[in-house]
């Protein structure tokens, strides 16, 4: 394929892809803040159910100082049972002991269990507060994913027609140079790998090209790159872009009957 007919249907294809990238602007930040909304709400919910095993597990130890207890009270009405039918001191003294022992076991148990139950109680006004800014950043979510739906239902036809366009061209492209020009556009801000010269200067960076490489342009013989920017250059003729042409003035002359009077 002559360079003509490449440079030509590469212009083509920047041109879709430009518009592809219109159309993407007009959903702006959208999709990013739907994703952005999702990996919140993930994150709430490992959190609120992080939260609730917490809480379950606070209330398991809850039970079991309770089952302590009531184990220990039973021992202990044992225990002041038996006072009654002692036969010595020493079994006196340790059936006092035991119900001391089994005493401060109880009140053991209640201290834990107080603490348990602020702890439960802290747990569940946190995970009160998860739980309403879950309920917040879903309906926040609901809208935004709304919004995008309606926004993409207008432009999904038109955005498939152009990438069906797009991978129509790219097959006639050679893939070297097709290669070089995505790379060129990945790193350029504005998103263009191809561009006519401006008035003697490049289309994307402005830089001034020298008059040879502008011969070399308008002769379609090769392909030629910017110099300062990487990006390819097209005749503007061929881009089917019309230029201003811009008339100089020329200084006006000085009549002679002005010039004897001075």
């Amino acid at each position: 394929m002559p360079v003509e007919e490449r440079l030509k249907n590469l212009y083509q294809l920047q041109t879709i892809l430009t518009e592809i990238d219109r159309i993407r602007t007009l959903r702006g930040e959208l999709p990013l803040e739907v994703e952005d909304l999702e990996d919140t709400i993930e994150g709430l919910k490992t959190r609120i159910s992080k939260t609730e095993v917490e809480i379950a597990d606070i209330r398991a130890k809850i039970n079991e100082y309770r089952g302590k207890i009531e184990l220990a009270t039973s021992q202990l009405n044992t225990y002041k049972e038996q006072l009654d039918n002692v036969r010595n001191n020493r079994e006196y003294d340790l059936l006092n002991k035991e119900i001391e022992f089994q005493t401060l076991e109880v009140e053991l148990c209640n201290k834990r269990i107080r603490e348990a139950q602020l702890m439960e109680k802290g747990r569940e006004e946190f995970l009160a507060k998860n739980k309403e800014e879950l309920d917040g950043r879903l309906q926040d979510l609901e809208l935004k994913k709304n919004e995008l739906d309606e926004i993409v239902a207008e432009t999904k036809s038109d955005e498939e027609k152009l990438r069906e366009k797009a991978k129509n061209l790219e097959t006639v492209i050679e893939p070297r140079l097709l290669q070089s020009f995505k790379r060129i556009r990945k790193n350029s801000r504005n998103g263009l790998g191809i561009v006519y010269v401006q008035r003697d200067a490049c289309g994307g960076c402005f830089a001034k090209i020298p008059p040879q490489r502008q011969l070399d342009v308008r002769m379609r013989k090769k392909v030629i790159v910017c110099e300062y920017c990487g990006r390819i250059l097209i005749d503007p003729e061929l881009a089917g872009v019309k230029q201003e042409v811009v008339v100089e003035e020329k200084p006006k002359r000085r009549s002679r009957r002005k010039k004897e009077d001075e």
